[in-house]
């Protein structure tokens, strides 16, 4: 066979499966195109083996399980102080999807630090804190071990590698957020115009007291004693400081004649603030909390007094900016997931119960 035969043969093969191929591919859905289209992440047949791989939503082709899902809801739920048993249906719905949505913003915000990696550097300095107060949640360390497991988390340094990984992701949406959070002058006027009575100094007492653990000795007993101190302040045989000394079961003010300072209502159990509040000043009364009897004397009080915008500019400023920072996260990650919707699949069908 000549040279040119042999090309003349080589060409013919090369055209019949050139033809075989576009056949196969574009016009009667051959094998080759029915495989190409299986192993697509949108084909039913691999959205199919998600499902049965547990997973409920995949963010470009990512892959969000049920498991991982639970555990977002099971920390929503402990978080707000709430059991799934104390929900009804249609509220439980509603977390598990406000759960979904950020794992979803997480996932999607994770794939852009990833691309920003080597501008977005973490320090030991701040990995360490956030490893001390998670390991600290568990009562030891092999109940984080255990929960390390559950997470697909294999050791220490991987679990620092996560955590630095999430400390990148919030660097990158500040990135983003913190030149929208500025404060000006006339934001902080309307704010001081529109809170005057919450930045007020709040009224304030000053007072002092005997105090006598319940929790050691019956009431009764506890009130006798303190009854015959509060003749011995009427009858003038002995002053608040000595009694202090003598009865007082309270170390932190017995050194100070049992002086407790200034108070709001709002470092007090009201158990005893509201009493201690009415009561007149100078007047020694025995009041009692859930901790014991008080011998207690008002020595002075400061009524609620406005503060200037200057005095409460520091207070302004952060409430502005965290409510500026709120706001513009919730936006940035809307925008982020309108942006990208389209690589977000969720299952619904494997959300219900």
């Amino acid at each position: 066979m000549t040279s040119s035969a042999r090309f003349s043969l080589r060409l013919g093969v090369y055209v019949v499966i050139v033809a075989y191929l576009c056949g196969d591919l574009f016009v009667f859905n051959g094998p080759l195109n029915r495989r190409i289209q299986a192993s697509r992440p949108d084909s039913p047949e691999s959205i199919a083996a998600a499902k049965a791989n547990g997973v409920v939503a995949q963010v470009f082709n990512h892959g969000i399980t049920r498991s991982q899902l639970d555990r977002a809801v099971a920390e929503r739920l402990w978080l707000s102080g709430k059991s799934p048993d104390s929900l009804t249906p249609e509220s439980l719905k509603l977390i598990r999807y406000a759960a979904l949505g950020e794992l979803i913003d997480h996932q999607l915000i994770r794939l852009k630090v990833s691309v920003n990696t080597l501008e977005l550097p973490v320090s030991d300095e701040e990995i360490t804190p956030r490893l001390d107060a998670l390991a600290a949640r568990f009562p030891d360390e092999a109940a984080l071990a255990a929960a390390m497991r559950s997470e697909g988390i294999s050791s220490r340094a991987e679990l620092r590698e996560r955590i630095a990984a999430r400390i990148q992701q919030e660097k990158y949406v500040a990135s983003r957020v913190t030149p929208l959070i500025g404060v000006t002058d006339e934001e902080i006027a309307e704010w001081h115009a529109q809170h005057q009575a919450g930045l007020a100094t709040p009224e304030r007492v000053e007072a002092r007291h005997v105090f006598l653990s319940t929790h050691t000795r019956p009431v009764d007993e506890a009130r006798t004693i303190l009854d015959a101190a509060l003749a011995d302040l009427a009858a003038k045989t002995k002053d608040f400081t000595t009694l202090v000394q003598d009865l007082s079961e309270d170390p932190a003010t017995r050194e100070a004649g049992g002086a407790l300072g200034w108070l709001t209502r709002d470092r007090l159990p009201p158990d005893l603030a509201v009493p201690l509040f009415d009561l007149p000043q100078d007047q020694p009364a025995i009041l009692r909390s859930k901790l014991g009897l008080h011998l207690i004397e008002v020595t002075g009080r400061k009524p609620a007094e406005p503060r200037s915008i200057e005095e409460s500019r520091a207070e302004i400023v952060a409430a502005i900016e965290s409510r500026k920072r709120r706001q513009a996260v919730a936006d940035f990650r809307q925008s982020l997931r309108r942006f990208e919707g389209h690589r977000v699949r969720i299952f619904h069908d494997m959300l219900a119960d």
